[in-house]
């Protein structure tokens, strides 16, 4: 990981990330995804040769990073591998994927055990360096009633160990949502008195802490966040359009602007209290900055660089986006000539999407200091929370091995940050 930084730094430009959805296909109930197996769209899956063919061009502009979502990727297993494979093969330095967890059922059967270790041995084999596994609540029951998975939870359970044995490290991927800490915290938050700040910080706060007690519990060693996803009046009033169906416009996971600088304030006070339990990704940096703008508070940080060095590939079309929400930015073809950097709205921080906001925020400093370092100068002296909680940021990455999937946790790294 340093050595793809310090070759950032040298050529002055942020490593490129790339999402590609390659199906949106789905097997899942989740309410907070559009999506779901009961959602009634015409359903899509990207040839392999054409996703092949979007990952040479990536590797040729220098994309670093290549995620394969869904829908659910594991439907189609076989091209999951090829694709990972080939992503390695051309220079593509990060890969990951995820699942729903339908892989996790049946974890009473005898050929359970035999199942999950065959699946870990063909990802163990490819170049993947992160795998996530999403879960939704604290409390399983929730979780399986949410996903349509009964007794899935229990099977993440057993599985984890054989994925470590297979030196995969799986992260848990939790979309924040009115259940995440399980049926109370939905309970408490649809009182009429929860519009008292102080009162949403401290549901939000217990809802964060026992999903993050519950996963350490199952043996997770990493936990990453997934902002709410969904898109209210005034995102699409800025001009927001959604091309990503991993969104919902449902209670589950629409929160009002009080209850979202609520949410964050809640992250940024929680995650340090868990930093040396399990390796965290979400950068504090980054939950300050979406704090602050939700809480009217100001710009902090950075602006997301979706459409500059960040693209986002939709199954519908195999069209490129500067990211999930900007469906209204049809950039065409990877392959074809990158848009001009006239083109590109370059100052957007109209929605949360983490895969895009935290990567940003990180690298902010980092291309500001190249590119206008006076104005870093001045940056620092307007936000010195920002950079103070950067730092920590990195220092902690570090420890965390820049959370490589397939390391186990350093225990004694991460114990200087109890």
């Amino acid at each position: 990981m340093i050595k793809h930084l310090l070759k950032s730094l040298l050529t002055r430009r942020v490593p490129g990330q790339l999402v590609i959805q390659m199906t949106d296909h789905c097997n899942a109930q989740c309410p907070q995804c559009g999506m779901r197996v009961t959602a009634p769209f015409s359903r899509t899956t990207l040839a392999v040769d054409e996703i092949k063919r979007i990952i040479d061009a990536a590797a040729a502009r220098g994309v670093q990073a290549i995620s394969f979502t869904g829908g659910e990727p594991f439907l189609f297993l076989d091209a999951l591998v090829e694709l990972l494979r080939h992503a390695g093969a051309a220079g593509v330095a990060f890969t990951r994927t995820g699942t729903n967890g339908f892989l996790f059922q049946g974890a009473d059967k005898p050929s359970f055990l035999g199942r999950i270790s065959r699946i870990a041995e063909r990802l163990a084999a490819t170049p993947l360096r992160n795998l996530w596994i999403s879960m939704d609540s604290a409390e399983p029951g929730v979780h399986e009633r949410m996903r349509g998975f009964g007794g899935v939870v229990r099977g993440i359970e057993r599985a984890l160990p054989v994925f470590h044995d297979h030196g995969i490290y799986p992260s848990v991927n939790l979309g924040l949502n009115r259940n995440m800490g399980g049926a109370l915290t939905r309970r408490l938050l649809a009182q009429p008195h929860a519009e008292d700040p102080e009162r949403l910080h401290q549901v939000f706060c217990d809802a964060v802490r026992r999903f993050y007690r519950s996963v350490i519990d199952l043996g997770f060693t990493l936990v990453n966040t997934c902002y709410p996803m969904s898109i209210d009046v005034q995102q699409v009033q800025a001009g927001l359009s959604a091309v990503y169906g991993a969104t919902a416009t449902g209670d589950i996971v629409r929160f009002s602007q009080l209850e979202k600088a609520q949410l964050y304030r809640a992250l940024m006070n929680t995650i340090p209290q868990f930093r040396s339990k399990i390796r965290i990704f979400s950068p504090l940096c980054a939950v300050y900055a979406l704090h602050r703008e939700h809480a009217n508070d100001g710009e902090a940080g950075y602006p997301c660089r979706g459409g500059r060095d960040f693209f986002y590939i939709d199954a519908k079309d195999g069209h490129t986006y500067p990211c999930g929400y900007r469906g209204n930015e049809d950039l065409g073809r990877f392959w074809k000539p990158a848009p001009s950097p006239e083109a590109v709205i370059t100052d957007c921080r109209r929605c949360d999407w983490e895969c895009f906001r935290d990567p940003s925020e990180l690298f902010g400093p980092l291309d500001q200091a190249l590119s206008h370092p006076c104005e870093l100068g001045l940056k620092l002296l307007q936000h010195p929370r920002f950079f103070n909680l950067w730092r920590q940021d990195l220092r902690y990455y570090a420890a965390c091995d820049f959370f490589d999937g397939r390391k186990a946790p350093r225990t004694a790294a991460l114990s200087r940050f109890s």
